[in-house]
């Protein structure tokens, strides 16, 4: 007996095109403005700490959707795949270590850092938002069906 897929189908599909669509954006911006050797990464940086903030935001607001097929949907595709696919903790680290053993210790060590304090703090903020975002949307919603059933 065949043992199911530990993702559904079409999940898998919504990570694809999702995927697609972000490692595809994150190369377009990579080969645009590609680091110098020896200089800071701000493209890769700038990368993680959007995709931290993101994921941050799309976490926190579908966590208020919970079993939601919908809510589903969009974790795989937007979170999975798009962000997971436009972020790149890889380059991240294979640049950390090309400053270390091109002598930018010091760098290289700022780059890590300020990578995971920041990345860290934008998915944070990201999160914060994405709460008050859907509490403000709740006490909208609530006080439009209490003035509708007013009337």
């Amino acid at each position: 007996m065949p043992r199911p897929p530990l993702v559904p189908l079409p999940a898998l599909a919504l990570v694809l095109v999702g995927g697609a669509l972000g490692t595809t954006a994150r190369a377009l911006l990579e080969s645009a403005y590609g680091a110098d050797p020896g200089r800071w990464p701000w493209t890769t940086w700038a990368i993680n700490i959007t995709g931290s903030f993101a994921l941050g935001l799309l976490t926190a607001t579908l966590s208020h959707l919970p079993g939601s097929r919908q809510a589903g949907r969009l974790r795989w595709s937007l979170g999975t795949g798009l962000i997971g696919g436009f972020t790149t903790y890889s380059t991240f680290v294979l640049e950390v270590h090309q400053l270390a053993i091109g002598g930018h210790l010091a760098l290289a060590t700022g780059y890590l850092l300020a990578s995971l304090v920041l990345g860290v703090a934008a998915a944070a903020a990201g999160a914060a938002l994405g709460h008050r975002w859907v509490g403000r949307w709740a006490q909208l919603r609530a006080a439009s069906a209490g003035h509708r059933g007013g009337r």
